[in-house]
């Protein structure tokens, strides 16, 4: 695995602005259209039901604020 360091930060940073500089928003938006279409494929949107994905936070911020568990 590698690790963030940050000249490979710097690096990543300056090889995104020179790449993608000169997108038009056309050309952005496909390309966004693209890592989503990627991503549904691989199956990582949409696992959890984000609702139910906050039901422990929600749970914890009632408690620290005092506030009755939800029914």
């Amino acid at each position: 695995m590698i690790r963030s360091s940050k000249p490979l930060d710097e690096l990543d940073k300056r090889y995104q602005q020179e790449t993608l500089r000169g997108l038009t928003y056309a050309q952005a938006l496909e390309r966004f259209e693209a890592l989503w279409a990627e991503a549904l494929a691989l199956g990582v949107l949409g696992q959890v039901d984000w609702e139910t994905d906050l039901e422990p936070d929600l749970a914890v911020a009632r408690a620290v604020n005092g506030l009755p568990p939800a029914s």
